[in-house]
């Protein structure tokens, strides 16, 4: 008995050892480059959509789903969706990998923590984003509304609007903690910087206006998701399409949109920093 208990755990030691040798393999992390590069292509996309939408021009979706569509109907663009779907693929297997065992270079153990929790979350939205861009490559169109499907789901469980309510809230503390790491500097700390003086300062200032910016707009969908939860309206949560036309339908909106715009191209710049230099 106690043998057999033995060899299960020297068999799921040995299972462990592989899946981790997997996940840190040079393929995995030369694919997670690729991904953050993908991604950084994607919030370029965006960025792209949103000054249309600033400038009352074009119909198109200013979020992932707009993005991949309008990369879809490009020359060859199929082809590069198969890619980011790919690198995207590649980039949730290595957040898995640190995930599960960790960051390395990452003494403090409640710091470690703590970005286990984070890569854990980016996983998922990795995943979504390669079923996104998949379906879209596929003629798919990338799907409907979900989250308002979503939300009219929890809206219709007993204690729903609190539930939408504390989901909206948890959106706008994401948005906060992402301009607070913008603000501080704190994505340096994954990175291994370039010695040139240039590029660093470069990759610092897209990396500051990029998350800042990415920040409001993920506020942005919070406040619309506690709108609904206030009003009881699964129509006014919604994505990130709507909150950029939420902003350009405002006062002085446009110029504000604009702004957003250009700070999310500067994160899509800083993503190809990121790919180069961020630990993997």
């Amino acid at each position: 008995m106690t043998s057999t208990a033995g060899s299960a755990q020297e068999h799921a030691k040995n299972a462990n050892r592989h899946a981790k040798n997997v996940a840190q393999s040079e393929p995995v992390k030369v694919g997670a480059r690729m991904g953050i590069f993908s991604y950084g292509i994607t919030h370029l996309l965006i960025a792209w959509l949103a000054l249309q939408v600033a400038f009352g021009q074009g119909n198109e979706k200013a979020d992932q789903r707009g993005a991949f569509q309008a990369l879809a109907e490009e020359p060859f663009g199929q082809v590069l969706l198969w890619v980011l779907v790919i690198g995207f693929v590649a980039v949730g297997l290595w957040r898995l990998e640190l995930a599960i065992w960790g960051y390395s270079y990452e003494s403090d153990r409640t710091t470690n923590i703590r970005k286990r929790a984070v890569s854990a979350g980016k996983v998922a939205i990795f995943v979504a984003l390669a079923v996104l861009a998949g379906r879209t490559a596929a003629g798919g169109g990338g799907g409907g509304s979900g989250g308002q499907q979503a939300t009219a789901g929890l809206l219709g469980l007993p204690g729903g609007q609190l539930l939408v309510g504390a989901v909206g809230i948890g959106i706008i503390v994401a948005g906060g903690s992402k301009i607070y790491q913008g603000w501080q500097k704190k994505f340096v700390n994954d990175m291994d910087m370039p010695s040139d003086r240039h590029a660093r300062m470069v990759a610092e200032r897209t990396g500051q206006a990029g998350f800042i910016a990415k920040g409001l707009a993920i506020a942005l969908v919070g406040v619309l998701v506690v709108i609904a939860a206030l009003q009881f309206d699964p129509k006014e949560a919604a994505g990130l399409d709507v909150a950029l036309k939420t902003l350009a339908s405002q006062p002085f909106g446009p110029y504000l949109l604009i702004v957003v715009a250009l700070g999310l191209a500067c994160y899509g710049v800083f993503c190809f920093f990121d790919a180069r230099y961020h630990r993997v």
